[in-house]
């Protein structure tokens, strides 16, 4: 999902290439994987080209020659052993292979280098490595890194057909693992698919299950509130303690309201910055609250531009996972000292709400008591396939942490919306069982990066469903989110280039980020109503039957379920492994 949200009153049934037909789910993850390996294939000078590539199944070792390749790619001809892979190849499939074989990549060759240098390159290039190794079956990570990038300096460009050339040794393709990832890549859509129909069943019966209440003649949340929003200030805090600089964007009402007003701050994910979330921002301050917006300096946008520049050899610093639940504490600290002088001790500090997004549901998640698991982390960091999900790149950098017990608990956080959180393998079942607080936990069908089967839909059984609640008088205190076509970033805000690569891909329709936001702003200001405001007014729309009502006559659609539908999560994700040897 989206935290930046705008105004409602944009189209929110427009949607990304609507005069296409929609992408099936398969599909879309074929692309999206796709893109990844594109983006993330990468560096050395070899000190010899590939003459031959083999692919291997078992006990068969089969031979192409990359001068083949290079005269089918030239002029079209097959040669013999090349007939044995494209000999039943229609003509339009032995286009499309040689097409693929020199469609350019646009890439910057340094910036490649860099990546593939930072510990998620090597990381990713390890994990790719294991099933195109070189001659001998040694991990073929500095093979490709060398090939790739010497490929990106020629001056046709980074293409297939010149990253074979460039290998350093023979090249083999192990066709076991292979397939094995490929085989993964499948019921990971499967099992997508099977939660998305899933999830719609269970929202809907939850809805079927609850007073019924005409949300057309309640207050639209989509909606700005009635409180108005002043000019954004900016803040420049220094911790001291940890010898942190960082700044704050801050969004206060126009007029607050008598009595306490509520808090909530907003952690940004990997490569952003405070300035993404402003609509979000200004859309619950214009409801009463004063929101916040800390910058994390180790993983924002202005860290990677530096990186990108050669400043830094990795693309976040590993001690982010520390200091930016730190950072929310910090920001809480420095409301409190604020207080009386700037807010004549209006804000009520007893009872903050933290939100965020990606690396940042983390940071939300952490901040809730959440506890890094490293024995479960590293145990999931070894096992194969688990490439698939990119987001565990991130999360397996928690391992060059030392091994002690970490504490993040804020006792002034009392409930947090988690989006796209990645969480799954650094925290576990355990380390997410401790949560004893309230918890929103979205994601989206479309994202390649923290996978909704992986990280959203698997982990929501772990979260308590019988702590935290007792003041609204039921034990649902959790509720996951799951939102059709969401693909984990705003594609509003992608790169004119990229957008349009997405775009010319044939059937791809993707949902109008304004439906997005508007999903979010509605669910954020349900739940932090809930929560923070005030229960009478803001919980009869967290439930199932308002995200039916908000998604009558939307493509993509939004459903919700709660603790109620937990054992039914459970027991599905439980046979559809047994079901498929998982």
């Amino acid at each position: 999902m989206d935290l930046n949200m705008s105004p409602a009153n944009k189209s929110n049934k427009r949607s990304l290439n609507l005069s296409k037909p929609f992408i099936s789910l398969s599909n879309w993850m074929r692309y999206a994987a796709l893109g990844v390996v594109s983006a993330t294939l990468l560096t050395a000078a070899p000190v010899k080209a590939a003459e031959e590539i083999f692919f291997l199944f078992g006990p068969f070792k089969i031979p192409l020659r990359v001068s083949s390749l290079e005269t089918f790619a030239k002029d079209g001809k097959i040669e013999k052993d090349l007939e044995l892979f494209l000999g039943r190849a229609t003509p339009e499939q032995q286009a499309v292979f040689r097409a693929a074989l020199l469609k350019p990549a646009k890439v910057d060759p340094v910036l490649l280098s860099r990546f593939f240098y930072s510990a998620l390159g090597e990381a990713g290039l390890t994990r790719l490595g294991r099933g195109i190794t070189l001659d001998g079956g040694v991990n073929g990570k500095f093979g490709l890194r060398a090939a790739i990038v010497q490929a990106a300096f020629e001056p046709q460009g980074l293409t297939l057909l010149n990253v074979f050339k460039k290998f350093p040794t023979n090249i083999e393709f192990q066709g076991e693992i292979i397939l094995a990832v490929a085989e993964f890549g499948e019921k990971l859509v499967r099992a997508t698919e099977l939660l998305t129909s899933k999830m719609q069943e269970w929202s809907m019966a939850e809805a079927a299950d609850a007073p019924s209440i005409d949300f057309s003649k309640m207050t639209d949340l989509r909606q700005p509130g009635t409180y108005g929003v002043r000019p954004k200030e900016v803040w420049v805090l220094n911790d001291s303690s940890r010898n942190r600089q960082f700044y704050v964007d801050v969004y206060k009402p126009q007029k607050f309201r008598s009595g306490k007003t509520p808090v909530v701050v907003v952690s940004h994910g990997f490569a952003s910055r405070p300035e993404d979330f402003s609509a979000g921002a200004e859309h619950m301050a214009s409801y009463g609250y004063v929101v916040v917006l800390p910058q994390h300096p180790g993983s924002d946008k202005i860290w990677i531009n530096e990186f990108k520049q050669g400043l830094h050899r990795n693309t976040f610093d590993v001690n982010e996972f520390i200091n930016r639940p730190k950072d929310i504490s910090y920001t809480i600290d420095e409301l409190g000292r604020r207080n009386q002088s700037e807010f004549q001790g209006l804000l009520n500090l007893e009872s903050v709400g933290v939100a965020g997004h990606s690396f940042g549901g983390y940071t939300a998640l952490a901040i809730a008591g959440a506890e890094i698991d490293f024995e479960n982390l590293e145990i999931d960091c070894k096992k194969d396939g688990q490439g698939l999900n990119i987001s565990l790149l991130l999360q397996c950098r928690a391992l060059e942490l030392p091994r002690q017990a970490y504490d993040f608990r804020d006792r002034r956080v009392t409930a947090v919306f988690a989006a796209n959180p990645v969480n799954s393998s650094i925290f576990g079942k355990p380390g997410l069982n401790k949560i004893e607080i309230p918890v929103l936990v979205a994601g989206g069908n479309y994202d390649p990066a923290a996978p909704f089967v992986a990280e959203q839909a698997r982990t929501f059984p772990w979260l308590s469903s019988t702590r935290g609640f007792n003041n609204l008088g039921t034990q649902n205190n959790k509720f996951l989110v799951l939102v059709e076509g969401q693909a984990h970033v705003d594609f509003s805000k992608l790169d004119p280039g990229v957008l349009t690569a997405i775009e010319s891909v044939d059937k791809i329709a993707l949902p109008s980020p304004f439906l997005i936001r508007s999903y979010t702003a509605a669910l954020l200001t349900a739940f932090f109503g809930t929560y923070l405001d005030n229960p009478e007014v803001y919980k009869p729309y967290l439930q199932s039957a308002y995200s039916v009502y908000l998604s009558q006559g939307e493509q993509f659609k939004m459903f919700l379920i709660t603790s109620a539908s937990s054992e039914k999560l459970s027991q599905a994700i439980a046979d559809f492994k047994r079901q498929n040897n998982l």
